[in-house]
């Protein structure tokens, strides 16, 4: 028996990369779930799903055109859900700089009417997908993050005797989804250069299979108050640049506002409090006991004094020769 038999699952964020993704995975694998509902606010990228997903061969799938900033909708859209997905987010790092207020409504005020319409509905299991920019925020975007982090790892505090468990996902970059730096590169390519910001810049690399299938793991391991955060490779921007073609011309273009050289999926501040299960890393915390008991029950490995997992220090990291065949299999 699966985990999602005759079970009603909600995705936020459905029409988008991650979603899209997530709802194949669904179809594909575990058919036996009772409904899943697609959120989002794009009307335009639901009506091409409408007509990939035919509501004769997938009856039940609903979409449901909404926004997070609206309490109500979500409300709506919560009724009879069991496991929420949360993956609706604004995530452009330089649009975030320009516009704050609006990353603030969305990503914090948005991530809070969630939770609320989780509580008010009786979902049962709760998985908000956050980012390695979250960790030691210095970009806008990253701080939203970060808050929304807070509110859901906080909504198991006021859960009262609800059977309801909230948890997160937090992994890096997601090959060549969209608004990432692989169709940015392959697209400037055609007009001759390569726009680079520091060559001296490594990110996390995931791809978006591999994301859907961790957050799945998640449910179905979680304990409610944790931070999951899977084991995956880096790259160098240098090395990214060479994979797309070593002979094409470079303009640098140094670091834009919010951007870091390296990135970090677990901070030194967090490694108290963090043990290694094997094919990733749980923050733990230390708010919630039954989280800290569920765990010490585990097969695990406490991590390094003053570890960090950063991008530019991880000991696994992709050849040229692995990112062409990587670069092949997402064109």
């Amino acid at each position: 028996m699966s985990y999602f038999k005759n079970k009603s699952i909600l995705i936020t964020g459905g029409t988008g990369s991650f979603g899209q993704s997530f709802v194949k995975q669904i179809l594909r694998e575990y058919k036996d779930f009772k409904k899943l509902v697609i959120f989002s606010r794009d009307e335009l990228k639901q009506s091409i799903m409408m007509k990939k997903y035919s509501k004769n061969k997938y009856p039940n799938l609903r979409f449901f055109l909404g926004d997070l900033r609206d309490k109500e909708r979500i409300h709506r859209a919560m009724d009879g859900i069991d496991i929420v997905v949360h993956a609706a987010a604004l995530k452009h790092v330089p649009t975030a700089e320009y516009n704050p207020l609006e990353f603030v409504k969305t990503n914090i005020i948005g991530a809070q009417n969630l939770i609320e319409a989780c509580l008010d509905n009786n979902a049962k299991n709760v998985i908000a997908i956050s980012t390695d920019k979250a960790v030691s925020p210095i970009n806008l975007y990253g701080a939203t993050k970060l808050a929304s982090d807070k509110l859901f790892l906080a909504a198991n505090n006021i859960k009262g005797n609800r059977d309801i468990k909230f948890s997160i996902a937090r992994y890096g970059n997601v090959m060549a989804s969209r608004g990432s730096v692989i169709p940015f590169f392959l697209e400037h390519k055609k007009k001759g250069f390569l726009p680079v910001t520091d060559m001296n810049m490594t990110r996390f690399n995931i791809s978006i299979e591999e994301a859907v299938n961790f957050v799945i793991w998640a449910l179905q391991k979680n304990a409610g108050g944790e931070i999951f955060i899977p084991k995956c490779p880096s790259y160098r921007v240098k090395d990214l640049v060479k994979a797309i073609d070593k002979n094409c011309k470079i303009k640098i273009i140094g670091i834009r506002p919010g951007e870091k050289i390296e990135e970090e999926l677990l901070c030194k501040a967090e490694n108290q409090t963090t043990i290694d299960l094997g094919k990733c890393y749980v923050v733990v915390g230390t708010t919630n006991t039954k989280t800290q008991n569920f765990y010490k029950k585990k097969k695990h490995f406490k991590v390094k004094k003053n570890f960090a997992y950063t991008s530019g220090t991880n000991t696994n990291f992709l050849s040229i020769s692995d990112l062409k065949n990587l670069i092949k299999k997402s064109s």
